[in-house]
Protein backbone atom coordinates (compact mmCIF):
# COMPACT_ATOMS: atom_id res chain seq x y z
CA UNK A 1 0.00 0.00 0.00
CA UNK A 2 1.33 3.20 -1.12
CA UNK A 3 2.08 5.43 2.01
CA UNK A 4 0.17 8.89 2.47
CA UNK A 5 1.48 11.92 3.57
CA UNK A 6 -0.31 14.93 5.94
CA UNK A 7 0.24 18.71 5.96
CA UNK A 8 1.67 19.83 9.50
CA UNK A 9 -0.80 22.44 11.34
CA UNK A 10 -0.20 23.62 14.88
CA UNK A 11 1.87 20.88 15.90
CA UNK A 12 -0.31 17.82 14.41
CA UNK A 13 -0.20 15.83 11.01
CA UNK A 14 -3.84 16.78 9.51
CA UNK A 15 -5.13 15.53 6.44
CA UNK A 16 -6.91 16.95 3.60
CA UNK A 17 -9.82 16.09 1.41
CA UNK A 18 -7.90 13.92 -1.00
CA UNK A 19 -4.39 12.90 -1.97
CA UNK A 20 -2.05 13.24 -5.07
CA UNK A 21 0.33 10.93 -6.06
CA UNK A 22 3.77 11.88 -6.15
CA UNK A 23 6.17 10.18 -9.15
CA UNK A 24 9.51 9.40 -9.99
CA UNK A 25 10.22 11.02 -13.18
CA UNK A 26 12.99 8.52 -14.22
CA UNK A 27 10.33 6.10 -13.61
CA UNK A 28 6.71 6.38 -14.23
CA UNK A 29 5.67 3.34 -12.59
CA UNK A 30 7.21 4.17 -9.26
CA UNK A 31 4.79 5.82 -6.43
CA UNK A 32 6.92 7.45 -3.93
CA UNK A 33 4.22 8.55 -1.78
CA UNK A 34 0.39 9.97 -2.02
CA UNK A 35 0.97 13.66 -0.41
CA UNK A 36 -2.68 15.39 0.95
CA UNK A 37 -4.14 18.67 -1.08
CA UNK A 38 -4.88 21.01 1.44
CA UNK A 39 -7.37 24.25 0.95
CA UNK A 40 -8.02 27.33 1.95
CA UNK A 41 -9.77 26.61 5.29
CA UNK A 42 -6.25 24.59 6.01
CA UNK A 43 -4.45 27.21 4.82
CA UNK A 44 -6.56 29.99 7.29
CA UNK A 45 -6.16 27.08 10.25
CA UNK A 46 -2.28 27.35 9.89
CA UNK A 47 -1.67 31.08 9.83
CA UNK A 48 -3.95 31.51 12.49
CA UNK A 49 -1.50 28.69 14.83
CA UNK A 50 1.05 30.98 13.46
CA UNK A 51 0.29 34.67 14.60
CA UNK A 52 -0.90 32.88 17.74
CA UNK A 53 2.80 31.62 18.46
CA UNK A 54 4.26 34.37 17.21
CA UNK A 55 4.18 36.92 20.22
CA UNK A 56 6.06 33.98 22.37
CA UNK A 57 8.86 32.64 20.06
CA UNK A 58 9.48 36.58 18.61
CA UNK A 59 10.13 37.32 22.17
CA UNK A 60 11.61 33.91 23.32
CA UNK A 61 14.95 32.81 23.91
CA UNK A 62 17.52 33.20 22.04
CA UNK A 63 19.62 30.03 22.66
CA UNK A 64 16.36 27.80 22.77
CA UNK A 65 16.46 29.25 18.99
CA UNK A 66 19.44 28.91 18.04
CA UNK A 67 19.40 24.87 19.56
CA UNK A 68 16.20 24.11 17.49
CA UNK A 69 18.00 25.21 14.24
CA UNK A 70 21.29 23.31 15.38
CA UNK A 71 19.38 20.14 15.75
CA UNK A 72 17.75 20.70 12.47
CA UNK A 73 20.91 21.16 10.80
CA UNK A 74 22.71 18.48 12.42
CA UNK A 75 19.34 15.58 11.93
CA UNK A 76 19.79 16.75 8.15
CA UNK A 77 23.21 16.08 7.69
CA UNK A 78 23.21 13.43 9.23
CA UNK A 79 20.55 11.83 6.45
CA UNK A 80 22.22 13.39 4.04
CA UNK A 81 22.23 10.48 1.70
CA UNK A 82 18.53 9.27 2.32
CA UNK A 83 17.40 12.97 1.83
CA UNK A 84 19.29 13.22 -1.66
CA UNK A 85 18.16 10.29 -2.66
CA UNK A 86 14.54 11.15 -1.95
CA UNK A 87 15.17 14.15 -3.78
CA UNK A 88 16.65 12.62 -6.80
CA UNK A 89 13.48 10.01 -6.81
CA UNK A 90 11.35 12.84 -6.75
CA UNK A 91 12.62 15.47 -8.85
CA UNK A 92 15.23 13.96 -11.09
CA UNK A 93 18.94 15.42 -10.20
CA UNK A 94 21.23 12.81 -10.37
CA UNK A 95 21.92 11.41 -6.48
CA UNK A 96 24.92 12.73 -5.77
CA UNK A 97 23.39 16.01 -6.90
CA UNK A 98 20.44 15.32 -4.65
CA UNK A 99 23.04 14.59 -1.68
CA UNK A 100 24.85 17.75 -2.16
CA UNK A 101 21.43 19.64 -1.96
CA UNK A 102 20.92 18.07 1.07
CA UNK A 103 23.82 19.12 2.48
CA UNK A 104 23.82 22.44 1.74
CA UNK A 105 20.29 22.57 3.64
CA UNK A 106 21.65 21.13 6.62
CA UNK A 107 24.74 23.71 6.77
CA UNK A 108 22.09 26.16 6.11
CA UNK A 109 20.15 25.38 9.16
CA UNK A 110 23.89 25.59 10.75
CA UNK A 111 24.32 29.03 9.84
CA UNK A 112 21.60 30.54 10.87
CA UNK A 113 21.72 28.97 14.40
CA UNK A 114 24.75 31.18 14.59
CA UNK A 115 22.65 33.76 13.57
CA UNK A 116 19.97 33.81 16.20
CA UNK A 117 23.31 35.37 18.43
CA UNK A 118 24.66 37.51 16.58
CA UNK A 119 21.95 39.89 16.00
CA UNK A 120 22.94 43.45 16.31
CA UNK A 121 21.50 46.83 16.63
CA UNK A 122 23.24 50.44 16.53
CA UNK A 123 23.35 53.33 19.31
CA UNK A 124 24.02 56.45 18.48
CA UNK A 125 24.08 60.02 19.79
CA UNK A 126 20.70 62.05 18.92
CA UNK A 127 21.28 65.21 18.16
CA UNK A 128 19.14 66.86 21.39
CA UNK A 129 21.47 66.75 24.68
CA UNK A 130 20.56 64.09 26.64
CA UNK A 131 18.92 61.86 24.49
CA UNK A 132 20.30 58.33 23.31
CA UNK A 133 19.14 56.43 20.55
CA UNK A 134 18.73 52.87 19.68
CA UNK A 135 18.24 51.19 16.55
CA UNK A 136 16.98 47.36 16.72
CA UNK A 137 16.09 44.20 14.45
CA UNK A 138 12.28 42.98 15.18
CA UNK A 139 11.14 40.01 13.14
CA UNK A 140 8.96 40.82 10.84
CA UNK A 141 5.65 38.71 11.76
CA UNK A 142 4.26 35.65 10.15
CA UNK A 143 6.08 34.50 7.11
CA UNK A 144 4.55 32.96 3.80
CA UNK A 145 7.10 30.83 1.94
CA UNK A 146 6.19 29.52 -1.91
CA UNK A 147 8.96 27.52 -3.08
CA UNK A 148 9.70 25.92 -6.85
CA UNK A 149 10.10 22.02 -7.35
CA UNK A 150 13.69 22.33 -8.97
CA UNK A 151 15.97 22.76 -5.15
CA UNK A 152 12.85 20.99 -3.09
CA UNK A 153 15.01 21.03 0.21
CA UNK A 154 17.55 23.72 -0.25
CA UNK A 155 15.38 26.61 -0.91
CA UNK A 156 12.87 26.23 1.14
CA UNK A 157 15.46 25.77 3.88
CA UNK A 158 17.48 29.06 2.99
CA UNK A 159 13.79 30.90 3.11
CA UNK A 160 12.62 28.69 6.87
CA UNK A 161 15.72 28.93 8.43
CA UNK A 162 15.97 33.31 8.78
CA UNK A 163 12.89 33.46 9.04
CA UNK A 164 12.68 31.31 12.21
CA UNK A 165 16.55 32.49 13.49
CA UNK A 166 14.85 36.04 13.24
CA UNK A 167 11.87 35.23 15.55
CA UNK A 168 9.49 34.97 12.50
CA UNK A 169 6.84 32.16 12.25
CA UNK A 170 6.34 30.72 9.01
CA UNK A 171 3.57 28.99 6.51
CA UNK A 172 5.40 26.69 4.20
CA UNK A 173 3.35 26.04 0.72
CA UNK A 174 5.74 23.98 -1.78
CA UNK A 175 5.68 23.03 -5.04
CA UNK A 176 2.76 20.65 -5.61
CA UNK A 177 5.46 18.57 -8.44
CA UNK A 178 7.77 17.68 -5.29
CA UNK A 179 6.12 17.64 -1.73
CA UNK A 180 8.53 14.75 -0.11
CA UNK A 181 11.20 16.94 0.43
CA UNK A 182 9.10 19.60 2.08
CA UNK A 183 7.46 16.64 4.37
CA UNK A 184 10.55 14.93 5.13
CA UNK A 185 12.11 18.70 6.00
CA UNK A 186 8.70 19.28 8.34
CA UNK A 187 9.02 16.37 9.93
CA UNK A 188 12.58 16.56 10.94
CA UNK A 189 11.26 20.43 12.22
CA UNK A 190 8.65 19.12 14.10
CA UNK A 191 11.05 16.85 16.64
CA UNK A 192 12.88 19.60 17.04
CA UNK A 193 11.40 21.55 20.20
CA UNK A 194 10.26 24.31 17.59
CA UNK A 195 6.66 25.11 19.70
CA UNK A 196 3.01 24.28 17.46
CA UNK A 197 2.18 27.05 15.33
CA UNK A 198 5.93 28.04 14.54
CA UNK A 199 6.03 26.25 11.54
CA UNK A 200 3.56 25.07 9.07
CA UNK A 201 3.30 22.92 6.22
CA UNK A 202 0.34 22.98 3.56
CA UNK A 203 0.40 21.29 0.47
CA UNK A 204 -1.24 21.67 -2.22
CA UNK A 205 -2.45 23.25 -5.75
CA UNK A 206 -0.70 26.79 -5.94
CA UNK A 207 -4.36 27.82 -8.23
CA UNK A 208 -5.93 26.57 -4.78
CA UNK A 209 -3.72 27.83 -1.57
CA UNK A 210 -1.14 30.13 -3.32
CA UNK A 211 -3.96 33.10 -3.55
CA UNK A 212 -5.18 32.48 -0.28
CA UNK A 213 -1.87 32.68 1.14
CA UNK A 214 -0.70 35.71 -0.62
CA UNK A 215 -3.94 37.53 0.39
CA UNK A 216 -4.17 36.53 3.65
CA UNK A 217 -4.27 39.15 6.06
CA UNK A 218 -2.25 37.11 8.83
CA UNK A 219 0.76 37.26 6.69
CA UNK A 220 3.01 39.88 7.22
CA UNK A 221 5.34 39.21 3.83
CA UNK A 222 5.85 36.96 1.31
CA UNK A 223 9.13 35.45 -0.21
CA UNK A 224 8.50 33.90 -3.42
CA UNK A 225 10.85 31.41 -5.82
CA UNK A 226 9.30 30.30 -8.66
CA UNK A 227 8.18 31.95 -12.43
CA UNK A 228 8.84 35.58 -13.32
CA UNK A 229 4.99 35.80 -14.04
CA UNK A 230 3.77 33.97 -11.56
CA UNK A 231 6.31 36.87 -9.79
CA UNK A 232 5.01 39.59 -11.00
CA UNK A 233 1.27 38.87 -9.59
CA UNK A 234 2.27 38.31 -6.34
CA UNK A 235 4.11 41.45 -6.30
CA UNK A 236 0.58 43.73 -7.49
CA UNK A 237 -1.23 41.65 -4.65
CA UNK A 238 1.44 42.42 -1.77
CA UNK A 239 1.23 46.28 -3.10
CA UNK A 240 -2.67 46.27 -3.18
CA UNK A 241 -2.37 44.36 0.38
CA UNK A 242 1.11 46.60 1.92
CA UNK A 243 2.87 43.58 2.30
CA UNK A 244 6.52 42.84 2.25
CA UNK A 245 7.60 40.82 -0.28
CA UNK A 246 10.54 38.92 -2.01
CA UNK A 247 10.86 37.69 -4.97
CA UNK A 248 13.65 35.61 -6.92
CA UNK A 249 12.31 34.90 -10.76
CA UNK A 250 14.70 33.21 -13.16
CA UNK A 251 17.35 34.18 -15.28
CA UNK A 252 18.75 33.64 -19.10
CA UNK A 253 22.24 33.69 -17.54
CA UNK A 254 25.10 34.61 -20.33
CA UNK A 255 28.17 32.58 -20.59
CA UNK A 256 31.18 34.60 -22.20
CA UNK A 257 34.13 32.58 -23.63
CA UNK A 258 37.08 34.98 -24.93
CA UNK A 259 39.89 33.95 -27.47
CA UNK A 260 42.24 33.50 -24.67
CA UNK A 261 40.23 31.00 -22.59
CA UNK A 262 41.78 27.97 -21.09
CA UNK A 263 39.58 26.24 -23.46
CA UNK A 264 38.90 22.52 -21.09
CA UNK A 265 38.25 24.83 -18.57
CA UNK A 266 35.60 26.81 -20.77
CA UNK A 267 34.20 23.75 -21.81
CA UNK A 268 34.12 21.94 -18.84
CA UNK A 269 32.17 24.91 -16.84
CA UNK A 270 29.84 25.79 -20.06
CA UNK A 271 28.35 22.12 -20.11
CA UNK A 272 28.23 22.10 -16.09
CA UNK A 273 26.06 25.30 -16.19
CA UNK A 274 24.28 24.66 -19.37
CA UNK A 275 22.92 21.22 -18.85
CA UNK A 276 23.66 19.61 -15.16
CA UNK A 277 20.95 19.05 -13.02
CA UNK A 278 19.18 18.60 -16.41
CA UNK A 279 19.83 22.65 -16.90
CA UNK A 280 17.02 23.11 -13.93
CA UNK A 281 18.61 25.75 -12.27
CA UNK A 282 17.56 29.32 -12.46
CA UNK A 283 21.46 30.50 -12.74
CA UNK A 284 22.25 27.90 -15.35
CA UNK A 285 23.73 29.18 -18.54
CA UNK A 286 21.87 28.90 -21.64
CA UNK A 287 23.05 31.94 -23.48
CA UNK A 288 27.33 30.89 -24.50
CA UNK A 289 28.51 33.82 -25.94
CA UNK A 290 31.31 32.63 -28.08
CA UNK A 291 34.07 35.45 -29.87
CA UNK A 292 35.23 34.16 -32.95
CA UNK A 293 38.79 33.23 -32.74
CA UNK A 294 38.05 30.65 -30.27
CA UNK A 295 34.20 29.98 -31.97
CA UNK A 296 34.74 26.74 -34.20
CA UNK A 297 37.32 24.88 -31.57
CA UNK A 298 34.59 26.14 -28.67
CA UNK A 299 31.77 24.24 -30.48
CA UNK A 300 33.59 21.05 -31.45
CA UNK A 301 34.79 20.28 -27.87
CA UNK A 302 31.33 20.95 -26.30
CA UNK A 303 29.76 18.37 -29.16
CA UNK A 304 32.75 15.82 -27.92
CA UNK A 305 31.91 16.42 -24.50
CA UNK A 306 28.26 16.13 -25.01
CA UNK A 307 28.70 12.99 -26.34
CA UNK A 308 30.26 11.52 -23.58
CA UNK A 309 27.26 12.54 -20.90
CA UNK A 310 25.33 9.91 -19.53
CA UNK A 311 21.81 10.14 -19.43
CA UNK A 312 19.66 7.86 -17.08
CA UNK A 313 17.95 7.11 -13.97
CA UNK A 314 18.90 9.83 -11.84
CA UNK A 315 19.10 7.07 -8.52
CA UNK A 316 21.81 4.65 -10.97
CA UNK A 317 25.79 4.97 -10.15
CA UNK A 318 27.98 7.31 -13.44
CA UNK A 319 24.87 9.39 -14.55
CA UNK A 320 25.81 12.67 -15.26
CA UNK A 321 22.34 13.80 -15.93
CA UNK A 322 18.73 12.75 -15.07
CA UNK A 323 15.11 12.95 -16.49
CA UNK A 324 13.26 16.09 -17.09
CA UNK A 325 11.02 16.89 -14.13
CA UNK A 326 7.88 16.81 -15.41
CA UNK A 327 5.63 15.71 -19.22
CA UNK A 328 5.11 19.60 -19.60
CA UNK A 329 8.58 20.69 -18.64
CA UNK A 330 9.81 17.85 -20.98
CA UNK A 331 7.50 19.32 -24.05
CA UNK A 332 8.57 22.85 -23.20
CA UNK A 333 11.67 22.12 -23.64
CA UNK A 334 11.49 20.19 -26.70
CA UNK A 335 9.39 22.88 -28.08
CA UNK A 336 11.33 26.03 -27.57
CA UNK A 337 14.47 24.04 -29.69
CA UNK A 338 12.02 23.97 -32.38
CA UNK A 339 11.43 27.53 -32.25
CA UNK A 340 15.15 28.11 -32.44
CA UNK A 341 15.44 26.10 -35.13
CA UNK A 342 12.17 27.77 -37.07
CA UNK A 343 13.78 31.40 -36.16
CA UNK A 344 16.97 29.95 -37.95
CA UNK A 345 19.00 28.32 -35.46
CA UNK A 346 21.33 25.14 -36.03
CA UNK A 347 20.63 22.35 -33.95
CA UNK A 348 24.19 20.57 -34.10
CA UNK A 349 23.56 18.02 -31.29
CA UNK A 350 20.08 16.56 -29.22
CA UNK A 351 17.11 18.07 -28.38
CA UNK A 352 15.26 15.02 -28.73
CA UNK A 353 13.20 13.11 -26.10
CA UNK A 354 14.73 9.71 -25.26
CA UNK A 355 13.57 5.74 -24.70
CA UNK A 356 15.17 4.76 -22.18
CA UNK A 357 15.16 1.67 -19.93
CA UNK A 358 12.06 2.61 -17.97
CA UNK A 359 10.10 5.04 -18.80
CA UNK A 360 10.67 8.48 -17.72
CA UNK A 361 11.31 12.21 -19.14
CA UNK A 362 14.23 11.85 -20.84
CA UNK A 363 16.03 14.47 -23.07
CA UNK A 364 19.11 14.60 -25.15
CA UNK A 365 20.57 17.83 -23.71
CA UNK A 366 20.27 20.93 -27.10
CA UNK A 367 23.23 22.83 -28.38
CA UNK A 368 22.03 25.18 -30.76
CA UNK A 369 24.40 27.50 -33.14
CA UNK A 370 23.97 30.66 -35.61
CA UNK A 371 21.53 32.24 -32.73
CA UNK A 372 21.11 35.75 -31.81
CA UNK A 373 19.97 37.51 -29.17
CA UNK A 374 16.82 38.89 -31.04
CA UNK A 375 15.48 35.13 -31.37
CA UNK A 376 13.10 33.98 -28.59
CA UNK A 377 15.74 30.76 -27.56
CA UNK A 378 18.01 33.83 -25.92
CA UNK A 379 15.09 35.98 -24.73
CA UNK A 380 13.05 33.86 -22.74
CA UNK A 381 13.58 31.16 -19.91
CA UNK A 382 13.99 27.58 -20.90
CA UNK A 383 14.84 26.23 -17.83
CA UNK A 384 15.75 22.85 -19.27
CA UNK A 385 18.87 21.11 -20.94
CA UNK A 386 18.72 23.61 -23.67
CA UNK A 387 21.59 25.96 -24.69
CA UNK A 388 22.59 28.24 -27.86
CA UNK A 389 25.84 29.41 -28.73
CA UNK A 390 25.82 33.68 -30.06
CA UNK A 391 29.10 34.21 -31.86
CA UNK A 392 30.53 37.93 -31.17
CA UNK A 393 34.00 39.81 -32.50
CA UNK A 394 35.63 40.21 -28.88
CA UNK A 395 35.08 41.50 -25.50
CA UNK A 396 32.89 44.71 -25.72
CA UNK A 397 30.34 43.16 -28.27
CA UNK A 398 30.53 40.13 -26.00
CA UNK A 399 29.63 41.93 -22.83
CA UNK A 400 27.09 44.14 -24.88
CA UNK A 401 25.51 40.87 -25.91
CA UNK A 402 25.57 39.44 -22.24
CA UNK A 403 23.46 42.64 -20.88
CA UNK A 404 21.05 42.26 -23.50
CA UNK A 405 18.51 40.34 -21.16
CA UNK A 406 15.36 41.09 -19.51
CA UNK A 407 16.56 39.19 -16.45
CA UNK A 408 19.89 39.80 -14.50
CA UNK A 409 20.58 36.94 -12.24
CA UNK A 410 23.91 35.40 -12.88
CA UNK A 411 26.74 35.56 -15.48
CA UNK A 412 30.28 34.11 -16.13
CA UNK A 413 33.06 35.00 -18.30
CA UNK A 414 36.11 32.33 -19.06
CA UNK A 415 39.69 34.54 -19.38
CA UNK A 416 43.26 34.36 -18.28
CA UNK A 417 42.83 38.30 -18.55
CA UNK A 418 42.57 39.75 -15.69
CA UNK A 419 41.81 43.05 -17.11
CA UNK A 420 38.51 41.65 -18.34
CA UNK A 421 38.06 40.06 -15.80
CA UNK A 422 38.33 42.78 -13.43
CA UNK A 423 36.05 45.18 -16.28
CA UNK A 424 33.41 42.15 -16.60
CA UNK A 425 32.87 42.14 -12.65
CA UNK A 426 31.97 45.71 -12.78
CA UNK A 427 29.84 46.39 -15.97
CA UNK A 428 28.07 43.09 -15.87
CA UNK A 429 24.61 43.48 -15.12
CA UNK A 430 23.42 40.78 -12.59
CA UNK A 431 23.73 40.04 -9.13
CA UNK A 432 26.15 37.47 -9.32
CA UNK A 433 29.35 37.27 -11.70
CA UNK A 434 31.75 34.16 -12.35
CA UNK A 435 35.03 34.32 -13.14
CA UNK A 436 36.30 30.59 -14.83
CA UNK A 437 33.59 29.40 -12.33
CA UNK A 438 30.07 27.62 -13.59
CA UNK A 439 27.53 30.34 -13.12
CA UNK A 440 25.41 27.44 -11.55
CA UNK A 441 26.85 27.46 -7.51
CA UNK A 442 26.73 29.48 -5.28
CA UNK A 443 28.10 29.27 -1.53
CA UNK A 444 25.04 29.64 1.56
CA UNK A 445 26.03 31.92 3.24
CA UNK A 446 26.63 35.19 1.11
CA UNK A 447 23.78 36.92 -0.54
CA UNK A 448 21.65 34.93 -3.80
CA UNK A 449 19.96 37.33 -6.16
CA UNK A 450 19.77 39.15 -9.19
CA UNK A 451 18.59 42.20 -11.06
CA UNK A 452 15.94 43.55 -13.55
CA UNK A 453 13.34 40.47 -14.17
CA UNK A 454 15.23 38.18 -12.05
CA UNK A 455 14.82 39.24 -8.10
CA UNK A 456 12.78 42.09 -6.65
CA UNK A 457 13.38 42.61 -3.52
CA UNK A 458 16.31 42.10 -0.71
CA UNK A 459 18.44 39.38 -1.16
CA UNK A 460 18.23 35.78 -0.09
CA UNK A 461 20.91 33.93 2.10
CA UNK A 462 23.87 34.59 4.27
CA UNK A 463 23.48 37.65 6.98
CA UNK A 464 21.76 39.69 3.90
CA UNK A 465 18.58 37.67 4.70
CA UNK A 466 17.72 39.39 7.59
CA UNK A 467 17.08 42.59 5.41
CA UNK A 468 13.66 40.65 4.54
CA UNK A 469 13.04 39.05 7.84
CA UNK A 470 13.54 42.01 10.12
CA UNK A 471 11.82 45.16 10.21
CA UNK A 472 14.21 48.33 12.06
CA UNK A 473 12.88 50.07 15.15
CA UNK A 474 14.04 53.18 16.38
CA UNK A 475 13.89 53.99 20.28
CA UNK A 476 14.52 57.02 21.96
CA UNK A 477 15.24 57.61 25.41
CA UNK A 478 15.52 60.77 27.73
CA UNK A 479 18.02 60.22 30.28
Amino acid sequence: MTQKYDNFINGAWVAGANYAPNINPSNLADVIGEYTQGDAAQLDAAVQAAQAAFPAWSTGNIQARADALDKIGTEILARREELGTLLAREEGKTKPEGIGEATRAGNIFKFFAGECLRLTGETVPSVRSGVGVEITREPLGVIGLITPWNFPIAIPSWKIAPALAYGNCVVLKPADLVPGCAWALAEIISRSGIPAGVFNLVMGRGSVIGDPLVNHPGINGISFTGSQGVGGRIAQQCAVNLKKVQLEMGGKNPQIILDDADLAQAVELSVQSAFFSTGQRCTASSRLIVTEGIYSKFVDAVKARMATLKIGDALAAGIDIGPVSSLSQLQQDIDYVAIGQAEGAQLVAGGERLQLATEGFYMAPALLTETTSAMRINREEVFGPVASIIRVKGYEEALAESNNTPFGLSAGIATTSLKYATHFKRHSQAGMVMVNLPTAGVDYHVPFGGRKGSSFGSREQGRYAQEFFTTVKTAYTAA
